[in-house]
Protein backbone atom coordinates (compact mmCIF):
# COMPACT_ATOMS: atom_id res chain seq x y z
CA UNK A 1 0.00 0.00 0.00
CA UNK A 2 1.47 3.32 -0.90
CA UNK A 3 1.59 6.48 0.92
CA UNK A 4 0.62 9.72 -0.31
CA UNK A 5 2.93 12.11 -0.74
CA UNK A 6 2.18 15.24 1.56
CA UNK A 7 1.89 18.83 0.62
CA UNK A 8 4.95 20.82 1.71
CA UNK A 9 4.57 23.30 4.56
CA UNK A 10 4.03 26.90 3.17
CA UNK A 11 5.67 28.94 6.81
CA UNK A 12 4.75 32.37 4.89
CA UNK A 13 0.94 31.05 6.19
CA UNK A 14 1.35 31.08 9.86
CA UNK A 15 0.26 33.81 12.09
CA UNK A 16 2.92 34.24 14.29
CA UNK A 17 1.19 35.51 17.19
CA UNK A 18 -0.91 32.88 17.29
CA UNK A 19 2.34 29.96 17.44
CA UNK A 20 1.57 28.60 20.73
CA UNK A 21 1.70 24.63 20.88
CA UNK A 22 -1.39 24.27 22.96
CA UNK A 23 -3.30 26.07 19.80
CA UNK A 24 -2.93 23.00 18.10
CA UNK A 25 -5.09 20.87 20.41
CA UNK A 26 -8.56 19.42 19.45
CA UNK A 27 -10.94 16.65 20.61
CA UNK A 28 -9.08 14.20 18.98
CA UNK A 29 -6.03 15.11 20.54
CA UNK A 30 -7.43 16.05 23.54
CA UNK A 31 -8.44 12.64 24.17
CA UNK A 32 -5.06 11.04 23.69
CA UNK A 33 -3.85 13.35 25.77
CA UNK A 34 -6.01 12.55 28.56
CA UNK A 35 -6.02 9.01 28.05
CA UNK A 36 -1.93 9.17 28.86
CA UNK A 37 -2.37 11.45 31.92
CA UNK A 38 -4.76 8.60 33.34
CA UNK A 39 -2.64 5.18 32.71
CA UNK A 40 1.00 6.39 31.39
CA UNK A 41 4.05 7.17 33.34
CA UNK A 42 4.57 10.88 33.31
CA UNK A 43 8.39 11.02 32.61
CA UNK A 44 8.32 12.78 29.01
CA UNK A 45 6.83 17.07 28.54
CA UNK A 46 5.58 15.96 25.42
CA UNK A 47 4.16 18.56 22.44
CA UNK A 48 0.38 18.43 22.55
CA UNK A 49 0.38 16.83 18.88
CA UNK A 50 -0.64 13.47 18.04
CA UNK A 51 1.17 12.14 14.80
CA UNK A 52 0.45 9.53 13.07
CA UNK A 53 2.23 8.97 9.47
CA UNK A 54 5.26 10.43 7.65
CA UNK A 55 6.77 10.34 4.22
CA UNK A 56 10.00 11.57 3.75
CA UNK A 57 10.85 14.53 5.86
CA UNK A 58 7.17 14.95 6.88
CA UNK A 59 4.72 14.06 9.43
CA UNK A 60 1.17 14.27 9.51
CA UNK A 61 -0.86 14.79 12.90
CA UNK A 62 -3.96 13.07 13.45
CA UNK A 63 -5.79 16.21 12.68
CA UNK A 64 -4.42 16.33 9.15
CA UNK A 65 -1.71 18.80 9.69
CA UNK A 66 1.63 18.35 8.20
CA UNK A 67 5.38 19.08 10.12
CA UNK A 68 8.72 19.68 8.63
CA UNK A 69 10.72 17.35 10.60
CA UNK A 70 14.27 18.90 11.65
CA UNK A 71 14.85 16.39 14.42
CA UNK A 72 14.48 12.76 12.72
CA UNK A 73 13.04 11.12 16.02
CA UNK A 74 16.06 12.72 17.90
CA UNK A 75 18.29 11.10 15.02
CA UNK A 76 16.55 8.03 14.58
CA UNK A 77 14.86 8.29 11.47
CA UNK A 78 17.81 9.52 9.07
CA UNK A 79 15.97 7.72 5.99
CA UNK A 80 13.14 9.99 6.48
CA UNK A 81 9.77 7.95 7.00
CA UNK A 82 8.09 5.03 4.75
CA UNK A 83 11.24 4.30 3.14
CA UNK A 84 9.70 2.50 0.29
CA UNK A 85 13.32 -0.13 0.49
CA UNK A 86 12.55 -0.36 4.67
CA UNK A 87 8.95 -0.73 3.91
CA UNK A 88 9.58 -3.45 1.56
CA UNK A 89 12.33 -5.60 3.34
CA UNK A 90 10.16 -5.41 6.83
CA UNK A 91 6.77 -6.53 5.19
CA UNK A 92 9.58 -9.47 3.64
CA UNK A 93 11.53 -10.20 6.82
CA UNK A 94 7.69 -9.82 8.77
CA UNK A 95 6.27 -12.88 7.14
CA UNK A 96 8.97 -15.12 8.01
CA UNK A 97 10.39 -14.39 11.45
CA UNK A 98 10.48 -10.93 13.50
CA UNK A 99 12.57 -12.76 16.74
CA UNK A 100 14.57 -15.34 17.47
CA UNK A 101 16.12 -16.52 20.37
CA UNK A 102 20.11 -15.72 20.66
CA UNK A 103 20.46 -19.37 21.87
CA UNK A 104 19.97 -19.69 17.83
CA UNK A 105 22.00 -18.39 14.79
CA UNK A 106 20.61 -16.08 12.52
CA UNK A 107 21.33 -15.13 8.84
CA UNK A 108 21.91 -11.13 9.83
CA UNK A 109 23.94 -10.86 12.74
CA UNK A 110 27.14 -12.23 11.48
CA UNK A 111 27.09 -9.67 7.80
CA UNK A 112 25.79 -6.55 10.18
CA UNK A 113 28.81 -7.06 12.50
CA UNK A 114 31.36 -7.42 9.57
CA UNK A 115 30.09 -4.39 8.04
CA UNK A 116 30.23 -2.64 11.45
CA UNK A 117 33.70 -4.34 12.31
CA UNK A 118 34.97 -3.00 8.61
CA UNK A 119 33.63 0.66 8.72
CA UNK A 120 34.87 1.12 12.17
CA UNK A 121 38.61 -0.69 12.03
CA UNK A 122 37.41 -2.54 15.19
CA UNK A 123 37.20 -6.14 15.41
CA UNK A 124 33.81 -7.87 17.39
CA UNK A 125 30.51 -6.40 18.21
CA UNK A 126 27.56 -6.88 20.46
CA UNK A 127 24.12 -6.13 19.52
CA UNK A 128 21.70 -4.44 22.08
CA UNK A 129 18.25 -3.00 22.05
CA UNK A 130 19.33 0.72 22.38
CA UNK A 131 22.50 3.24 23.06
CA UNK A 132 22.12 2.98 26.80
CA UNK A 133 22.21 -0.62 26.92
CA UNK A 134 25.42 -0.22 24.70
CA UNK A 135 26.61 1.85 27.41
CA UNK A 136 25.94 0.14 30.62
CA UNK A 137 27.75 -3.00 28.01
CA UNK A 138 30.80 -0.95 27.72
CA UNK A 139 31.24 0.01 31.21
CA UNK A 140 31.05 -3.67 31.90
CA UNK A 141 33.84 -4.11 29.30
CA UNK A 142 35.93 -1.40 30.62
CA UNK A 143 35.77 -2.67 33.89
CA UNK A 144 36.31 -6.24 33.22
CA UNK A 145 39.35 -5.02 31.18
CA UNK A 146 40.39 -2.79 34.01
CA UNK A 147 40.46 -5.81 36.21
CA UNK A 148 42.36 -8.00 33.98
CA UNK A 149 45.23 -5.34 33.71
CA UNK A 150 45.47 -3.57 37.04
CA UNK A 151 43.28 -6.07 39.74
CA UNK A 152 40.40 -5.15 41.54
CA UNK A 153 41.46 -1.57 42.41
CA UNK A 154 41.50 -0.16 38.52
CA UNK A 155 37.45 0.24 38.04
CA UNK A 156 37.41 4.00 38.02
CA UNK A 157 35.54 5.70 34.68
CA UNK A 158 36.64 9.28 33.66
CA UNK A 159 33.40 11.04 31.38
CA UNK A 160 33.36 14.52 30.58
CA UNK A 161 31.38 17.71 32.13
CA UNK A 162 27.96 18.52 30.13
CA UNK A 163 27.73 14.95 28.91
CA UNK A 164 24.47 12.18 28.40
CA UNK A 165 24.63 8.59 27.93
CA UNK A 166 21.36 7.68 28.68
CA UNK A 167 19.50 6.83 31.59
CA UNK A 168 20.01 3.55 33.23
CA UNK A 169 21.90 3.27 35.97
CA UNK A 170 25.73 2.58 34.37
CA UNK A 171 24.68 5.01 31.35
CA UNK A 172 23.19 7.95 34.22
CA UNK A 173 26.35 7.54 36.24
CA UNK A 174 28.31 9.11 33.47
CA UNK A 175 26.11 11.74 32.91
CA UNK A 176 27.35 14.70 34.24
CA UNK A 177 23.88 17.19 34.40
CA UNK A 178 22.35 17.21 37.58
CA UNK A 179 18.71 17.12 36.56
CA UNK A 180 19.73 13.88 35.23
CA UNK A 181 20.84 12.33 37.87
CA UNK A 182 20.03 13.87 41.49
CA UNK A 183 16.67 12.24 42.16
CA UNK A 184 18.04 8.36 42.07
CA UNK A 185 21.52 8.84 43.89
CA UNK A 186 23.68 6.62 44.70
CA UNK A 187 24.79 6.25 41.59
CA UNK A 188 28.15 4.12 40.51
CA UNK A 189 31.22 4.54 42.57
CA UNK A 190 34.31 5.88 40.79
CA UNK A 191 33.39 8.45 38.17
CA UNK A 192 34.94 11.24 37.75
CA UNK A 193 33.94 14.18 35.28
CA UNK A 194 36.08 16.74 33.54
CA UNK A 195 35.73 20.07 31.27
CA UNK A 196 35.51 18.95 28.07
CA UNK A 197 38.69 19.71 25.80
CA UNK A 198 40.62 20.45 28.79
CA UNK A 199 43.68 17.99 28.41
CA UNK A 200 45.16 18.85 31.13
CA UNK A 201 42.28 18.40 33.74
CA UNK A 202 41.92 14.59 32.19
CA UNK A 203 45.61 13.76 32.54
CA UNK A 204 44.96 14.61 36.30
CA UNK A 205 41.53 12.71 36.46
CA UNK A 206 43.30 9.64 34.55
CA UNK A 207 45.62 7.64 36.79
CA UNK A 208 46.88 3.82 37.16
CA UNK A 209 43.34 3.41 38.83
CA UNK A 210 41.37 4.20 35.62
CA UNK A 211 39.89 2.06 33.49
CA UNK A 212 38.16 3.84 31.04
CA UNK A 213 37.45 7.20 29.30
CA UNK A 214 33.85 7.93 27.79
CA UNK A 215 33.23 10.67 25.59
CA UNK A 216 30.61 11.65 23.32
CA UNK A 217 32.72 12.73 20.03
CA UNK A 218 29.88 15.28 19.80
CA UNK A 219 28.13 16.14 22.66
CA UNK A 220 24.17 16.00 21.67
CA UNK A 221 21.89 16.32 24.44
CA UNK A 222 24.27 19.13 26.01
CA UNK A 223 24.23 21.00 23.30
CA UNK A 224 26.63 20.13 20.14
CA UNK A 225 29.75 20.38 21.22
CA UNK A 226 32.55 18.81 19.47
CA UNK A 227 35.89 16.88 20.98
CA UNK A 228 38.55 19.06 19.34
CA UNK A 229 41.37 16.69 17.29
CA UNK A 230 44.23 18.22 19.57
CA UNK A 231 42.23 16.87 22.85
CA UNK A 232 41.15 13.23 21.24
CA UNK A 233 45.06 12.89 20.02
CA UNK A 234 45.89 13.44 23.77
CA UNK A 235 43.21 11.59 25.50
CA UNK A 236 44.44 8.46 23.15
CA UNK A 237 47.54 9.05 24.24
CA UNK A 238 46.90 9.65 28.19
CA UNK A 239 44.33 6.50 28.18
CA UNK A 240 47.67 4.42 26.52
CA UNK A 241 50.35 5.55 28.98
CA UNK A 242 47.85 4.58 31.79
CA UNK A 243 46.45 1.25 30.20
CA UNK A 244 42.92 2.87 29.95
CA UNK A 245 40.21 1.97 27.26
CA UNK A 246 39.14 5.19 25.05
CA UNK A 247 34.75 4.52 24.34
CA UNK A 248 33.30 6.97 21.78
CA UNK A 249 29.87 7.30 22.73
CA UNK A 250 28.64 7.99 19.09
CA UNK A 251 24.63 6.65 19.47
CA UNK A 252 23.54 10.20 18.16
CA UNK A 253 26.95 11.52 16.10
CA UNK A 254 27.84 8.53 14.70
CA UNK A 255 26.48 6.09 11.56
CA UNK A 256 26.53 9.07 9.24
CA UNK A 257 24.84 12.02 10.52
CA UNK A 258 28.55 14.21 10.60
CA UNK A 259 29.11 13.33 6.64
CA UNK A 260 31.61 10.17 7.72
CA UNK A 261 30.30 6.55 8.69
CA UNK A 262 31.90 7.92 12.47
CA UNK A 263 32.52 11.33 13.66
CA UNK A 264 35.77 9.88 15.31
CA UNK A 265 37.09 9.66 11.54
CA UNK A 266 37.04 13.42 11.23
CA UNK A 267 40.04 13.16 13.60
CA UNK A 268 41.88 9.88 12.94
CA UNK A 269 41.66 8.92 16.13
CA UNK A 270 40.27 5.03 17.03
CA UNK A 271 38.70 4.12 20.24
CA UNK A 272 38.79 0.84 21.86
CA UNK A 273 35.24 0.84 22.13
CA UNK A 274 32.42 2.55 20.20
CA UNK A 275 28.75 2.42 20.72
CA UNK A 276 26.18 3.16 18.44
CA UNK A 277 22.56 2.84 17.85
CA UNK A 278 19.68 5.70 17.12
CA UNK A 279 19.74 5.35 13.08
CA UNK A 280 21.31 2.03 12.67
CA UNK A 281 17.71 0.29 11.79
CA UNK A 282 16.00 3.14 10.76
CA UNK A 283 13.67 3.44 13.51
CA UNK A 284 13.45 -0.27 14.66
CA UNK A 285 15.17 -0.73 17.93
CA UNK A 286 18.82 -1.70 17.95
CA UNK A 287 22.05 -0.76 19.07
CA UNK A 288 25.82 -2.09 19.04
CA UNK A 289 29.11 -2.00 20.95
CA UNK A 290 32.22 -2.36 18.71
CA UNK A 291 35.16 -3.18 20.36
CA UNK A 292 38.77 -4.26 19.77
CA UNK A 293 40.11 -7.99 19.95
CA UNK A 294 41.92 -6.80 23.22
CA UNK A 295 38.44 -6.24 24.66
CA UNK A 296 36.85 -9.02 23.05
CA UNK A 297 39.49 -11.20 24.99
CA UNK A 298 37.98 -10.09 28.35
CA UNK A 299 34.54 -11.67 28.12
CA UNK A 300 32.91 -14.69 27.46
CA UNK A 301 30.29 -17.04 27.10
CA UNK A 302 27.80 -15.75 30.04
CA UNK A 303 29.28 -13.24 31.11
CA UNK A 304 26.59 -10.63 28.92
CA UNK A 305 23.59 -10.94 26.84
CA UNK A 306 20.37 -9.56 25.54
CA UNK A 307 16.68 -10.91 24.88
CA UNK A 308 16.15 -9.13 22.22
CA UNK A 309 19.45 -7.59 20.88
CA UNK A 310 19.89 -8.58 17.47
CA UNK A 311 17.10 -9.91 16.07
CA UNK A 312 16.48 -11.04 12.91
CA UNK A 313 14.30 -8.40 12.14
CA UNK A 314 16.45 -5.43 13.62
CA UNK A 315 19.64 -6.75 11.80
CA UNK A 316 18.38 -7.13 8.20
CA UNK A 317 16.86 -3.66 8.26
CA UNK A 318 19.71 -2.65 9.29
CA UNK A 319 21.56 -4.10 6.52
CA UNK A 320 19.44 -2.20 3.95
CA UNK A 321 20.17 1.05 5.85
CA UNK A 322 23.93 0.28 5.15
CA UNK A 323 22.88 -0.45 1.41
CA UNK A 324 21.06 2.58 0.87
CA UNK A 325 23.45 4.90 2.51
CA UNK A 326 26.23 3.34 -0.27
CA UNK A 327 23.55 3.46 -2.93
CA UNK A 328 22.42 6.88 -2.58
CA UNK A 329 25.63 7.85 -1.96
CA UNK A 330 23.97 9.84 1.44
CA UNK A 331 27.26 10.41 3.21
CA UNK A 332 28.31 12.86 0.60
CA UNK A 333 24.65 14.44 0.33
CA UNK A 334 25.22 15.01 3.75
CA UNK A 335 28.24 17.21 3.20
CA UNK A 336 26.44 18.66 0.82
CA UNK A 337 23.26 19.98 2.32
CA UNK A 338 25.24 20.08 5.66
CA UNK A 339 27.10 23.13 4.20
CA UNK A 340 24.43 25.11 2.90
CA UNK A 341 22.59 24.54 6.91
CA UNK A 342 25.25 25.55 8.42
CA UNK A 343 26.11 28.46 5.83
CA UNK A 344 21.97 29.62 6.53
CA UNK A 345 22.53 29.01 10.42
CA UNK A 346 25.43 31.32 10.04
CA UNK A 347 23.62 33.89 8.00
CA UNK A 348 21.24 34.20 11.06
CA UNK A 349 23.95 34.36 13.65
CA UNK A 350 24.86 37.49 11.74
CA UNK A 351 21.63 38.72 11.10
CA UNK A 352 20.22 38.74 14.80
CA UNK A 353 22.14 39.81 18.08
CA UNK A 354 20.12 37.16 19.94
CA UNK A 355 21.97 34.14 17.86
CA UNK A 356 25.01 33.84 20.10
CA UNK A 357 26.92 30.83 18.10
CA UNK A 358 26.60 28.29 15.62
CA UNK A 359 27.80 24.47 16.02
CA UNK A 360 28.12 21.25 14.87
CA UNK A 361 29.10 19.34 11.75
CA UNK A 362 27.17 17.57 8.51
CA UNK A 363 23.53 17.49 9.64
CA UNK A 364 23.91 17.93 13.39
CA UNK A 365 23.96 21.20 14.26
CA UNK A 366 22.81 24.09 16.84
CA UNK A 367 21.63 27.38 17.08
CA UNK A 368 22.52 29.20 20.27
CA UNK A 369 20.60 31.64 21.75
CA UNK A 370 21.05 34.25 24.30
CA UNK A 371 17.32 33.93 25.49
CA UNK A 372 15.61 30.39 26.81
CA UNK A 373 15.02 27.77 23.02
CA UNK A 374 12.01 26.08 24.10
CA UNK A 375 9.59 29.27 23.09
CA UNK A 376 11.16 29.08 19.91
CA UNK A 377 10.66 25.47 19.25
CA UNK A 378 7.03 26.01 20.40
CA UNK A 379 6.45 28.38 17.86
CA UNK A 380 7.85 26.50 15.29
CA UNK A 381 6.10 23.66 16.01
CA UNK A 382 2.88 26.00 15.14
CA UNK A 383 4.42 27.01 12.33
CA UNK A 384 4.59 23.51 11.02
CA UNK A 385 8.22 22.88 11.37
CA UNK A 386 9.68 20.50 14.06
CA UNK A 387 13.03 21.66 16.03
CA UNK A 388 14.08 20.52 19.27
CA UNK A 389 15.42 22.71 22.18
CA UNK A 390 17.89 21.13 24.45
CA UNK A 391 20.58 22.68 27.21
CA UNK A 392 18.33 25.45 27.95
CA UNK A 393 19.03 28.01 25.26
CA UNK A 394 20.15 25.91 22.05
CA UNK A 395 17.91 25.12 18.78
CA UNK A 396 18.86 21.23 17.97
CA UNK A 397 18.75 20.19 14.52
CA UNK A 398 19.36 16.25 13.42
CA UNK A 399 17.22 16.49 9.93
CA UNK A 400 16.87 13.37 7.89
CA UNK A 401 19.90 12.53 6.01
CA UNK A 402 17.53 12.93 2.82
CA UNK A 403 16.47 16.31 3.51
CA UNK A 404 17.29 19.11 0.23
CA UNK A 405 18.00 22.66 0.15
CA UNK A 406 14.56 23.42 -0.46
CA UNK A 407 13.26 21.87 2.80
CA UNK A 408 16.36 23.83 5.04
CA UNK A 409 15.22 27.28 3.29
CA UNK A 410 11.35 26.45 4.34
CA UNK A 411 13.12 26.06 7.58
CA UNK A 412 15.19 29.14 7.97
CA UNK A 413 12.08 31.44 6.67
CA UNK A 414 10.18 30.18 9.95
CA UNK A 415 13.55 30.78 11.99
CA UNK A 416 13.92 34.10 10.69
CA UNK A 417 10.95 35.09 11.58
CA UNK A 418 10.67 34.02 14.57
CA UNK A 419 14.05 35.11 15.36
CA UNK A 420 12.50 38.81 14.48
CA UNK A 421 9.67 38.84 16.43
CA UNK A 422 11.80 37.61 20.05
CA UNK A 423 9.53 35.60 21.62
Amino acid sequence: METAVMPEVKPEEVKFEDAKPEATETPAVHNVIELEKQYVLGTYARFPIVLTKGKGVFVEDVNGKKYLDMVSGLGVNALGYAHPRIVKVIRDQAAKVIHLSNLYYNQYQGPLAKKLVEASGLARVFFSNTGTEAIDGAIKLARAYGHKAGGDGKFKLVAASNSFHGRTYGAMSLTATAKYRDDFKPLLDGVTFVPLNDIEALRQAVDDSTCGVFLETIQGEGGIFECTSEYLHAVRQICNDRKALLVFDEIQCGLGRTGEMFAFKHHNVNPDILTVAKPIAAGLPLGAIIVSQEVADVISAGKHGTTFGGGPLACRVALEYFSILEDDHLLDHVNKVGAYFHQELTNLKDTFAIVKEVRGRGLMLALDLDVPSRPYSNAALAAGVLINSTHETTLRFLPPFIVEEKHIDKAVKVLKKLLKKKL
